[in-house]
Order: C-alpha cells, then structure tokens, then sequence
C-alpha cells in the first residue's frame, strides 16, 4: 500500500493496529457508537496515535467508495516480504495468484490464506490488483498478518520455490486429479489463476501437480476465493490428521 493510503473498517483497523502497522492518524465519525470502537481507541491511545473526530461526508471522501462503518486510518507505506519469509516456517504453504485482479477476491483470498496459516501470499508485479483499502477491507485485518510476496515472474518464483524442496501444486478445472488426491503435508504452493484465464500455460509448466475441484452443475469454474477456501482447508485437514497420528 502506498505511503498515505488508507485502510477502512472497524475489523482492518484494529487489526492493523493490533499487528502493529505504521498508523499515522486515525478518523472516526463525530457522535459513532463508542462502544464499537473503544478497542480501536484503546490501541490508539496505547500507540500514541492520534484519533480525530470527523463528520460523515469527510469520512465518506477519505474512504473513497470503501465501507468505513465510521472509522479510517491512514497508514504509511507497507513493504511487500520477501520470498525468504516463506522458508521461515519448517513446512511452509504458500498460495500464488497469477492475476488475481479484483480487489475484492484477492482481500477474501488473504483472509482465508491468514486463517488456515499460509506462511505467505505471492503476487505478480503486473496484472494484480494492489494492495488498497478495499483489499485491506476485503481481507478483514488479515492483510495486517500475512506476509505478502511481490514478484516479477511467477514462473522463475516458483523454480525458486521448488528448487527451495516445495512441491508445486496448480488449482484449475482441467487438473489431472482431484484435490483431495495429492499429499499436502509436505512443503506445497498453491497456484491459483486469475478471474478470467485461469492457471496461464506457461505457469502450469512449472506445476508439479495440477488438481481440480469436481463441477456437476452448468458452471465451468468457481470464483478464486471460494476455490483457495476448498483447497487450503484440505490441506488443514492433512496436517492436522497426520500431527494427530505423530502424537499417538
């Protein structure tokens, strides 16, 4: 996110400054519900970040479009990881998105990658949506916690990440075999197309893998978050039975 860009919402703001993001100011509405922000106000008095009152067509402006339900931090500059982070975890799991271009999908991606315990999210330098309140919004303070890669060639990346011992594991309605039919309790990254072409071809050249999602109605595909949901939480599911049965 870019230096002086803004993050909306009672969850994105408190969580940005739970996780300790650079937090410049912080607007709510004049006369808002107390009761629903004192944690936010809490956190901000604890940091020593100043908190101004604001009428709603101010907040409607900062906001630019974006739900704010009465509260607008301005934040400084976040920096992207980098793909080191991600062998900070002994087995890590990481999701790539190759074009993933709607704000929207890409904050529901990061929510669900934080909450099944991804170790980073990888994206292109080109034909990615940005890191903007609507992701951060989307993302329900996820964004505050997961550590997000920005890459020129997704392809050389996941060289990298394989010759790192991951196994590289494309998501796309052609795979050659269901998801639930691969080992994912090893190192894995996720490969995810974007809205519109899917897994592009010179990417899944470099999958290991490419699984599927079963369809049995009309509809070819299902929208990427939905389909990063089903995967990732298989791979929970892995990893909890196989953690499960090395204790016993």
């Amino acid at each position: 996110m870019r230096e002086g860009s803004s993050i909306c919402g009672v969850h994105a703001v408190h969580e940005a400054l739970a996780a300790g993001r650079p937090v410049e100011r912080i607007f709510i509405l004049r006369n808002a519900h107390l009761p629903r922000l004192k944690p936010i106000l809490d956190l901000a008095r604890e940091h020593g970040v100043p908190i101004r009152k604001e009428d709603h067509v101010v907040l409607e402006r900062m906001a630019g479009g974006v739900a704010h339900q009465g509260v607008v931090a301005v934040v400084g500059e976040t920096p992207y990881a980098t793909l080191e982070k991600v062998f900070e975890s002994p087995t890590p799991c990481v999701v790539v998105l190759d074009g993933v271009e709607d704000p929207h999908n890409l904050g529901a991606v990061i929510r669900t990658s934080e909450a099944s315990g991804v170790s980073g999210v990888i994206l292109p330098e080109r034909h990615s949506a940005p890191l903007s309140a609507v992701v951060a919004k989307a993302s329900a303070g996820a964004l505050a916690y997961v550590p997000v890669i920005r890459v020129r060639n997704i392809s050389a990346t996941l060289q990298e990440l394989k010759e790192g011992g991951l196994w590289i594991v494309g998501v796309d309605e052609e795979g050659d075999k269901l998801w639930t039919d691969f080992d994912y309790t090893g190192p894995v990254a996720l490969v995810f197309g974007g809205e519109h072409r899917g897994v592009r071809r010179l990417v899944r050249e470099h999958c290991d893998v490419v699984v599927r999602l079963p369809m049995l109605g009309k509809i070819s595909a299902l929208n990427v978050s939905v389909t990063a949901g089903i995967v990732l939480y298989e791979v929970v599911r892995q990893r909890s039975l196989a953690a499960s049965r090395s204790r016993n």
